[in-house]
């Protein structure tokens, strides 16, 4: 496959950020895509999504970042937008415990709709709100080591950690692609050596090929 091949990026990644109503999602989105923040933004109805592109060891890597609806009445429409994800940030609102007691059910949503081996990181939002903080960062450690997530404190208000936090999803879902990649370099030399061996079992090739196609060479 080469590399400009499909258009000009070298990976396309889905990336979703879910969360009770009102955690800054939205925010943290257009702050990450566009260094935008709007302090009067509406609840997002449905989802919407935006790109961001930054290079990767040469290659051009462009996220597709969702913006799931948190409230109740819509996660039966955004359930279907989890499909494809291989990245999630998973964001609470520091000043509201409730938000970080719904962390484990928007983690039980992951393991339902999404694929178990996708980069995953818990953010505390609007850590700008110190003086009515609920939600301490010692819990939101200990929280994302149970879980076995990254975690980082956020505030889309003035930019702290913002891109620091999308880009270190972004980065382990490459190196992930990456590991797997690798995973297959001894079945890839074996394809080229003895490329023949190909035609005596339809079934292997299509695995074999299968297994490398979702990178760039």
């Amino acid at each position: 496959m080469s590399d400009d091949e499909g258009g000009g990026e070298d990976y396309l990644f889905k990336v979703v950020i879910i969360g009770d109503s009102a955690v800054g999602k939205s925010n943290l989105l257009s702050r990450y895509a566009g260094n935008e923040f709007n302090p009067h933004s509406k609840a997002t109805i449905g989802v919407e999504f935006q790109t961001q592109s930054l290079e990767i060891d040469g290659k051009e890597v462009k996220a597709q970042i969702w913006d799931t609806a948190g409230q109740e009445r819509f996660r039966a429409v955004t359930s279907a937008y989890y499909r494809g994800a291989v990245g999630a940030l998973i964001v609470y609102d520091i000043s509201r415990r409730t938000t970080f007691d719904s962390v484990g059910r928007w983690l039980d949503e992951l393991k339902t709709h999404a694929n178990t081996t996708m980069a995953r990181m818990l953010v505390g939002n609007k850590c700008d709100l110190e003086t009515i903080r609920e939600v301490s960062v010692e819990e939101g450690k200990s929280l994302a080591e149970e879980q076995e997530l990254f975690f980082m404190e956020t505030s889309a208000l003035d930019s702290t950690n913002v891109d620091k936090a999308f880009e270190i999803v972004i980065r382990e879902i490459y190196n992930n692609v990456s590991r797997k990649a690798l995973s297959s370099d001894t079945c890839k030399s074996e394809l080229s050596i003895n490329r023949i061996s190909l035609t005596k079992s339809e079934t292997d090739g299509s695995k074999q090929t299968g297994s490398f196609s979702c990178c760039s060479r």
